[in-house]
């Protein structure tokens, strides 16, 4: 059932450059298909729901990377950091921010974040407009977080068939990233773009992340 995501994952890897890590997003999907991936040697690992990815923890080695690449609710985050995130992808606003790192404080862990942009013409997408997060970084944000490291920008493109609309958004979301950057400091240094059927194109716009799902594990069960 599970012998196809080893040969994916090394396909896939086998497509992008060395600066570019894979995320391999197993949300909804069992730790036995997590542990195919582990298997094949990959230990980057994308879940979407706190209660989902408390289930999983347990369950398979500590050498996972485990990122959070989902919506975060301000209630969620104490559970979320008493689990070994490596990295938070869906920082959509400053409130969250903060209590990410407040509760990263009480709890005396360190965490790195990404903040969410909203590039995408569709409003169900959330995050910073270029702007916001632009006005962020030029603000005492940043300097005043006492355990959280903002470690760059993570995108969605609309989901279209529309190549060249796709492209326009991930090339909007890197001139972002590359204006925050001088604010933000060396460590600011990752773009996580692109999902299964757009990552090519993010990749080419400027990529360091992408985030594959059902081209490594198959359809939902």
């Amino acid at each position: 059932m599970f012998e196809k995501i080893a040969e994916n994952i090394e396909r896939i890897k086998g497509q992008l450059q060395p600066q570019v890590t894979l995320v391999a997003v197993s949300k909804f999907h069992p730790v036995e298909a997590i542990a195919a991936g582990l298997a094949a040697g990959h230990f980057v690992y994308g879940e979407s729901r706190v209660q989902e990815l408390t289930a999983k923890v347990p369950q398979l080695s500590p050498q996972v990377r485990w990122h959070f690449i989902g919506h975060l609710q301000s209630n969620k985050v104490r559970q979320l950091l008493r689990l070994p995130v490596s990295l938070i992808h869906s920082v959509d606003s400053l409130r969250l921010l903060r209590a990410i790192d407040a509760e990263a404080v009480a709890q005396g862990r360190a965490v790195d974040v990404l903040l969410e942009l909203h590039v995408a013409r569709e409003a169900t997408k959330s995050g910073f407009a270029p702007d916001e997060a632009l006005a962020l970084a030029d603000s005492n944000v940043p300097q005043s977080l006492r355990a959280t490291r903002v470690r760059g920008i993570m995108a969605m493109a609309s989901l279209t068939d529309d190549v060249e609309q796709v492209s326009r958004e991930f090339r909007t979301a890197r001139a972002a990233f590359e204006a925050l950057q001088p604010s933000m400091g060396a460590a600011f240094d990752t773009v996580s773009m692109g999902m299964s059927d757009d990552w090519h194109v993010a990749v080419d716009c400027g990529s360091t992340m992408v985030r594959i799902g059902s081209a490594i594990f198959g359809p939902r069960l």
